[in-house]
């Protein structure tokens, strides 16, 4: 099997380095590394430059297109060039070892790591549970690695998930066949968690592998103002997701339930930046109730030649 790795980095040139020595240092082969730059202003050029010691393919973005943006276009070089399996992560974190060898072994169509935070306890995020079928479950995530396991050790070696992060996630070629691509309609947040669901409902399983370590090398904060301009992603990719994807036509209104309590409650929470975003995210999710036509619904050569 042929192997790429995909890492999207913007301005952090510093944790990049660590990402590439824990490549690096992997027993098992790596036969390309797509490193997808989104335009970085920092050294970043000069580090990827120095590292002749990887085999690193530079796709240099004339702007940022955001992590979901990044992804699509790695995913698709990694496809075209004919790799088997490819493996995705961010630029802060650090793959043990033996971590991809472990996500090998598993055989699996989809395998994500389990990651852990710099203190070395266990912050494996991704859900167990993703409730798209309850109407009245607020937050769709029920279920996580770290919350029903408290250390690796209480693990099995492998656990079934419902959804995933780009931290260390590995896909192999036959489900890009079956599903396409990361849609990069989403900019951040929740690109991921969209391509989770495609892949499921496709028909394959995605596991997590106990033995596939993973360190970030920064503190794991889902935390993020909902005032800022992050907060207008969250509320609007939340909300996609439950437009293209929701069980039932109670969950897919559930947007517009989200968007009129956060409009209500903004007098005391995050004032009229929050609700301004939410009104705005809920136009804007209606928008992308369907898959964009770069994403798939299948990778074939039209497909293909219409993302560049």
């Amino acid at each position: 099997m042929s192997v790429a790795v995909v890492i999207v980095t913007f301005n952090r040139s510093h944790l990049l380095t660590g990402c590439l020595d824990g490549l690096a240092a992997q027993t098992a082969s790596i036969d390309e590394i797509f490193v997808v730059d989104n335009a970085s202003t920092d050294d970043t050029p000069q580090v990827l430059a120095a590292r002749s010691d990887l085999p690193i393919t530079i796709l240099r973005q004339a702007e940022n297109s955001g992590g979901a943006g990044g992804f699509h276009v790695g995913v698709k070089a990694a496809y075209q060039a004919g790799h088997d399996v490819i493996w995705l992560m961010d630029d802060d974190v650090v793959a043990h070892p033996n971590c991809l060898a472990a996500l090998l072994a598993t055989g699996a169509p989809a395998a994500m790591v389990v990651r852990e935070g710099p203190d070395g306890r266990l912050a494996e995020k991704s859900a167990m549970r993703f409730d798209l079928s309850s109407p009245w479950v607020l937050k769709p995530k029920t279920k996580a690695v770290d919350t029903e396991f408290a250390s690796r050790d209480e693990m099995p070696a492998t656990v079934s998930l419902e959804n995933v992060a780009f931290e260390g996630f590995m896909v192999r070629r036959e489900v890009i066949d079956a599903v396409g691509l990361p849609d990069p309609s989403y900019f951040i947040f929740y690109d991921d968690c969209d391509y989770a669901i495609r892949i499921r409902r496709a028909g394959f399983a995605i596991v997590a592998v106990r033995d596939a370590a993973m360190t970030r090398q920064l503190a794991f904060d889902q935390q993020h103002d909902l005032s800022s301009w992050k907060g207008y992603f969250m509320y609007r990719n939340l909300f996609a997701v439950h437009f293209r994807y929701g069980e039932n036509s109670l969950v897919r209104l559930k947007p517009y339930v989200l968007a009129a309590g956060v409009i209500v409650l903004s007098p005391l929470r995050g004032g009229k930046a929050e609700a301004a975003n939410a009104w705005r995210a809920l136009k804007d999710a209606r928008g992308m109730r369907h898959l964009s036509a770069q994403a798939g619904p299948k990778v074939t050569s039209s497909s293909l030649d219409s993302c560049e």
